[in-house]
């Protein structure tokens, strides 16, 4: 048996951390947190929106944010994430206001999306509206709002 774990952390577009010297990991799903040492027996989780930890061999804390993901633990010394993003940081506190920012310059823009994609929908009524009531156009001839020939004597 092995006495460190190899974590791997990958996004589509890049591999996060490929660590080999990790003495204890730390993360959480859906049912609650957990911890993997060396020797643990398989295990695959879908990871709940957290911030992963591990200790390497030499005493230093890592953490990565990620808004979710899929762990896997293969013959008791391999940790593997797969996650759409993360984000890497040496102090928890540091990758907190970090993510903190992100999330909100998100929310931000989902909000500015949605207002646009409203304006978007009142424009196409709008048109909608238009075509199924057509203003009827008026007869040349007259300043009154009555056309010639409508049957008034002039």
């Amino acid at each position: 048996m092995s006495e460190t774990l190899r974590l791997t952390i990958a996004t589509p577009s890049e591999m996060l951390i490929d660590c080999r010297d990790v003495v204890a990991f730390r993360g959480e799903d859906m049912t609650g947190s957990f911890g993997i040492l060396p020797g643990h027996a398989d295990f695959l989780t879908v990871l709940a929106p957290c911030v992963v930890r591990w200790r390497t061999t030499d005493g230093r804390r890592r953490f990565c944010a990620i808004g979710s993901g899929v762990l896997r633990v293969i013959d008791g010394n391999y940790v593997g994430i797969a996650c759409r993003e993360g984000e890497l940081g040496d102090a928890l506190d540091t990758l907190e206001a970090h993510i903190r920012a992100a999330r909100e310059a998100r929310a931000d823009a989902a909000r500015k999306a949605r207002a646009e994609q409203t304006r978007l929908n009142a424009r196409a009524i709008r048109q909608i509206l238009m075509y199924l009531r057509p203003r009827k156009p008026e007869m040349p001839g007259r300043t009154d709002g009555t056309s010639v020939g409508d049957g008034h004597a002039q």
